[in-house]
């Protein structure tokens, strides 16, 4: 990690401890939200190159992707997502991978996230393979939105409590557009 990978994280780590960001960091089940607020953040405060930013979601057909190391796993057993978004930080440097739901490092490298988070898909039925579409961070903020209908149960409660603040709603997309995304990765 250079020094201005460390900038961008002490920053962020001082903005979770001032609570100008702990909304968004206390809700699992909505790592797309999650990705869109930290993507704001370094828009906002400048820490990185947006065009060093990508967008990663993860799913498949079924949507029942693994992915091992995270907050709501229990030991060395996997949690399988209907999906699952992170923020890669590509640049000349080691690439580095924002996962606010896993329990390796924040960031950790992107070898050892694919190493222990992601692992090999050789030991993985094919119907847990993992696909992945990568979207430019700019065009994440300017395009996602987030009506958080997949966030309820047919009978319109909720599956887990939403986050407190006001869904994510971009000029042109007052609906949701994860859904798109997410049949775009499994295509």
């Amino acid at each position: 990690m250079d020094q201005q990978d460390t900038l961008i994280l002490q920053n962020f780590q001082e903005a979770l401890q001032a609570d100008c960001l702990l909304p968004f960091c206390l809700f699992l089940f909505c790592s797309e939200e999650n990705v869109w607020k930290l993507c704001d953040y370094v828009r906002k405060q400048r820490t990185a190159p947006l065009e060093h930013l990508f967008v990663i979601f993860i799913s498949n057909e079924t949507r029942t992707v693994p992915l091992w190391k995270q907050k709501s796993g229990h030991g060395d057993l996997p949690v399988i997502w209907d999906y699952h978004v992170i923020l890669l930080q590509a640049d000349q440097s080691d690439s580095l991978v924002y996962d606010l739901d896993s329990t390796l490092s924040f960031p950790c490298s992107l070898k050892l996230y694919a190493a222990q988070a992601l692992r090999s898909e050789s030991d993985i039925r094919p119907e847990y393979h993992r696909k992945f579409r990568v979207v430019p961070a700019d065009s994440f903020l300017l395009n996602f939105a987030s009506d958080r209908s997949h966030m309820r149960n047919s009978d319109g409660s909720w599956k887990m409590p939403p986050p407190t603040y006001a869904p994510i709603c971009t000029a042109g997309h007052m609906t949701s557009q994860l859904l798109a995304c997410v049949i775009a990765c499994t295509m």
